[in-house]
């Protein structure tokens, strides 16, 4: 008997829309960030465009309105045509789309104004956490059902990737959004001290963990082999890199912690974790490059396939990158220092967000039911702009916080620092230019993509 049904692409190309939108006005907002440092009076006597509120506007933009709706766009996608079904409920996927663009809207609005719990991408005052707990649940029915109907048994390693991101970022949310609300837009922590400090970064590290990474590894797992035509190089591999991944990465995040109150032996086993971690998350990098082999000719002519290749090459370098600073005598040079900044944006900018250009030009045409991008060569252009951009920023931020580490700790004769604060606010002005025209370079690249 032959069974009819139809993928629902409207919830998708939905999402790929508000990926590109709000994506741009991320990147903006980060690009005005930037130039603040080279005109510190650029929103003079204006509060909701001052620095300490168009940050967490540009965090929580990027992180939560690009990434996620890429997110969302990718595994509603994927996850149709590796289950061999629609989506459980078109209605749940509908309200999954506007309740989060609202969410969206009401973070914009309410950031600027001020209104924050002051919690590291955690910012969101209490009756939007609520919303995004709903939305999530509502994301999470559509997902399970999905899964539960599928008429293909076997679960590609993706899918494994997509429920754990469910499952951890529902966790991650709930535990550290637990508040004590004193007025409709203004609560209070429900931990306190050093507890609020290590709640908040076993939250903050993991958000990277598993909505900037989980999700996307499974997205790559999916999205490259089909653009190359390559099978994925080593399924077990990608079996044992998801386990290693989900399990320890939970522990790392009181790295974020080293030299603080937090007790010492919690510091060293984020520490610990962290450099483990660094096992399962090249099995992923490797895993992705090798694919590729047999395949080279392509990526030297497919800019689409280049995006996912310099995807997987910024993920071994961020996660290398990542061990490397959580041991403690290296935290102690690089913390409260730009080479931080680098170290985001290096897997911001190099492995998340050119994964989701790379998953967003392979998913265009197969949607709209073209051959190629109206423009290859825009594509292209896209490219080096972005690489270009992303490279001249992350080299600024790794030089210009290095040298604030040296300075900060550099003695003179009499035993008192060699350098104030601001002798080293002076010296990081090349680096801060160099920074900003990185930011508009990747911005450009972005605005010929849309």
């Amino acid at each position: 008997e032959v069974q009819q049904f139809y993928y629902d692409n409207k919830i998708v190309k939905k999402f790929l829309y508000a990926t590109i939108i709000w994506g741009a006005v991320g990147m903006l907002v980060g690009l005005l960030i930037a130039s603040m440092y080279l005109f510190p009076n650029l929103t003079e006597n204006i509060s909701w465009l001052s620095y300490g509120r168009l940050r967490p506007l540009h965090t929580n933009a990027v992180i939560f309105a690009f990434v996620g709706n890429a997110t969302f766009a990718g595994i509603y996608y994927s996850m149709q045509r590796l289950l061999k079904t629609r989506m459980f409920s078109d209605v749940l996927s509908k309200i999954n789309f506007w309740a989060w663009q609202f969410i969206i809207v009401a973070a914009a609005i309410t950031l600027p104004l001020g209104y924050t719990s002051s919690k590291e991408y955690a910012e969101l005052e209490w009756p939007i956490d609520i919303a995004i707990t709903i939305v999530w649940v509502v994301f999470g029915i559509n997902m399970f059902a999905t899964i539960i109907k599928r008429r293909e048994s076997h679960l590609y390693v993706a899918i494994w990737f997509y429920i754990a991101t469910w499952v951890t970022v529902a966790m991650l949310h709930i535990v550290n959004s637990f508040e004590l609300p004193v007025t409709f837009l203004k609560s209070y922590s429900w931990y306190a001290g050093v507890q609020d400090a290590l709640v908040q970064w076993w939250y903050g590290h993991n958000a990277v963990a598993f909505f900037l990474t989980s999700g996307f590894l499974g997205m790559m797992y999916y999205y490259m082999p089909k653009r190359a035509g390559r099978p994925i190089f080593s399924y077990r591999l990608s079996i044992i890199s998801f386990w290693g991944i989900t399990f320890l990465y939970m522990w790392a995040g009181s790295h974020h912690l080293h030299y603080t109150a937090l007790p010492q032996w919690v510091q060293t086993l984020g520490m610990t974790f962290s450099v483990v971690l660094l096992v399962p998350s090249w099995a992923s990098a490797g895993n992705a490059l090798a694919t590729l082999n047999g395949a080279w000719h392509r990526v030297r002519d497919d800019a689409t396939l280049r995006f996912m290749m310099v995807a997987a090459v910024f993920y071994g370098l961020s996660t290398f990158e990542g061990s490397f600073m959580a041991i403690r005598p290296v935290n102690s040079l690089s913390h409260y220092t730009d080479w931080t900044v680098g170290h985001v944006h290096a897997g911001a900018l190099g492995w998340v967000a050119m994964i989701t250009f790379g998953s967003i030009y392979a998913l265009v045409p197969w949607m709209w039911k073209r051959e190629a991008m109206y423009s290859p060569r825009l594509v292209e252009a896209h490219f080096w702009l972005a690489l270009t951009g992303c490279i001249v920023y992350v080299f600024a931020m790794w030089n210009s916080g290095i040298i604030q580490g040296l300075m900060w700790r550099t003695y003179n004769d009499s035993g008192t620092l060699a350098y104030s604060f601001i002798d080293s606010v002076v010296a990081m002005h090349p680096y801060y230019i160099a920074r900003t025209v990185g930011g508009l370079l990747f911005l450009l690249g972005a605005v010929v993509a849309s």
